[in-house]
């Protein structure tokens, strides 16, 4: 059945991928862009407009539309996260309902938010924990709460009639052409021969493909048990099985050095007073991170469970877009 779909962050690393595949399965495909100038299939109607500007004809974007997907959002740029996030999609939201109330029909909302707003564990940083959508939220740094705001605006919104709606939680999202540079800095290293573990065998590494991702919003926004929904979904691996993957592709030893936390951090701490220093304190929680984030209740409930596995597919995405060592 053909659907009429809103997409906002269509330009961006998800919102591309969300747009071819949603134009294959034949639907028809309106795309929010600040830039105004993105190149996508002539299936594809692109509205020039900025979700943070309150004069936008926020109505006339959103009329005809059944489905919104709200893959807006920006991870670099702090100065425009809240205006972006939480007034950007409250004006977005107000303007759905009230179009929804005019022509009467039920309006389903998609977005795209992180585990991130779960926050990091109380106490110390490798402590190990399992994260649900049950979880209370505790987000730390800008994008994050902000995220989560924006997550609270939409529940909210629900409380209307006209509108319904899914919450895709993932992890770090990593492929081709991924803007997240940690991961690409984390091969460099192993290539390099220069990466080393910190603290204990067991740390955890969250990521999910980007296509498993893709395939997780498209089924939330045709499956009405997604509705009103909140979905985490991450296919979390074990540090060294990342690593091994990522040796085997540069054809590198694998790393057997590990180094006590209670050592490295104190150098850490004093390092960068003296000479640049690449390894950073945050870096150090994510590489003695073990939080789990379980995909069961998507997998239970829409029967979906990501089909990448992180290891195999990083050794791809190692070669083609991180180049030779």
């Amino acid at each position: 059945m053909k659907i009429n779909i809103l997409i906002t962050g269509g330009s961006g690393f998800i919102g591309k991928r969300l747009v071819k595949a949603l134009v294959k399965k034949g639907h028809a495909i309106t795309v929010i862009s600040r830039k105004g100038q993105v190149e996508f299939s002539k299936n594809v109607k692109v509205i020039k407009a900025d979700l943070m500007s309150e004069d936008c004809h926020f109505e006339q974007i959103v009329e005809n539309s059944d489905v919104i997907f709200h893959c807006a959002g920006d991870i670099h740029n702090k100065e425009v996260m809240r205006r972006l996030h939480v007034d950007g999609t409250q004006y977005l939201l107000n303007a759905v309902i009230n179009r929804a109330r005019k022509i009467k029909k039920v309006i389903h909302w998609v977005q795209l938010s992180s585990v991130g707003v779960y926050g990091p564990p109380e106490g110390k940083t490798n402590k190990q924990r399992v994260v649900t959508e049950n979880s209370a939220i505790n987000p730390q740094g800008e994008y994050e709460v902000t995220k989560a705001i924006a997550d609270e605006l939409l529940i909210k919104a629900s409380d209307t009639e006209w509108l319904t709606y899914s919450i895709l939680r993932p992890s770090i999202v990593f492929g081709e052409a991924m803007p997240n540079t940690s991961l690409s800095s984390l091969g460099w290293m192993v290539a390099k021969k220069m990466f080393f573990y910190i603290g204990e065998p067991g740390a955890v590494s969250t990521y999910i493909h980007v296509d498993d991702v893709i395939n997780s919003l498209i089924q939330c926004s045709t499956d009405f048990r997604a509705k009103n929904k909140v979905f985490n979904i991450s296919n979390d691996c074990s540090q060294e099985e990342l690593i091994n993957s990522i040796a085997y592709a540069y054809s590198v030893p694998v790393p057997k050095i590990r180094i006590p936390e209670l050592l490295i951090r104190p150098i850490v701490s004093i390092l960068p007073s003296f000479i640049p220093c690449p390894l950073t304190e945050s870096r150090i929680d994510a590489l003695v991170n073990r939080t789990y984030y379980p995909y069961t209740l998507i997998e239970n409930t829409l029967g979906i469970s990501p089909k990448e596995s992180v290891p195999r597919t990083i050794k791809k995405v190692a070669l083609k877009e991180w180049g030779k060592k």
